[in-house]
C-alpha cells in the first residue's frame, strides 16, 4: 500500500475511535492527480445522504490545469463505495452525540485508490494541550537518552 496523502491535523484535532476503508468514484484526471500526490484532505469530511457516503471538501486540483474542463470543480462531492451494512452501521454511530467521520489518508491498494476514514470524536482544547505536553516530554526523554548513550 503506497500512501498518497495523509490528514495529519485529524489525529491532533480528533480522537479516532474506529477506522474504515472505502473506494472513491473519480474521473480519469483526478486519478492521475491523486497518484502524483496532489490531494489535500485538510478541512474535508465524510457525510452520509440517502444511504450513500460522500467525501466533501477534499481538494484535488486538475492534473493538467490548461487541459481541465471549464466546469471542473476541485472540491466537488465524491461518492464513496461502501457496503450497505457498513453504511447503516455508520449512520447509527454518527448519530450518537459528537461523533463525526473524518478522512485520514488516501492510498493505493491493488491498483485502486482507497480512502481511509475514521469515526472520530472532537478533542477539547485542554486535551490538545495535554497531548502537546506529552509529546514534548517524550521528545526530551529521547534526546536525553541519545546524549547519554
Amino acid at each position: 500500500m503506497k500512501s498518497l496523502a495523509e490528514n495529519k491535523k485529524a489525529y491532533f484535532n480528533y480522537e479516532i475511535l474506529e477506522r474504515f476503508e472505502a473506494g472513491m468514484v473519480l474521473t480519469g484526471q483526478e486519478v492521475k492527480s491523486i497518484k502524483s500526490g496532489r490531494i489535500n484532505l485538510a478541512g474535508s469530511y465524510v457525510v452520509i445522504k440517502n444511504e450513500e457516503a460522500f467525501l466533501l471538501n477534499a481538494d484535488i486540483p486538475p492534473y493538467q490545469p490548461k487541459n481541465a474542463p471549464p466546469d471542473y470543480d476541485s472540491t466537488r462531492l465524491r461518492k464513496l463505495l461502501l457496503n450497505k451494512s457498513e453504511i447503516k452501521y455508520l449512520i447509527g454511530k454518527s448519530q450518537e452525540k459528537r461523533l463525526t467521520l473524518i478522512p485520514l489518508k488516501v492510498y493505493t491498494k491493488k491498483g485502486k485508490i482507497k480512502l481511509e476514514f475514521g469515526l472520530a470524536k472532537g478533542r477539547q482544547k485542554a486535551s490538545k494541550k495535554e497531548l502537546l505536553k506529552k509529546r514534548d516530554v517524550r521528545r526530551e526523554i529521547e534526546i536525553e537518552l541519545k546524549t547519554r548513550g
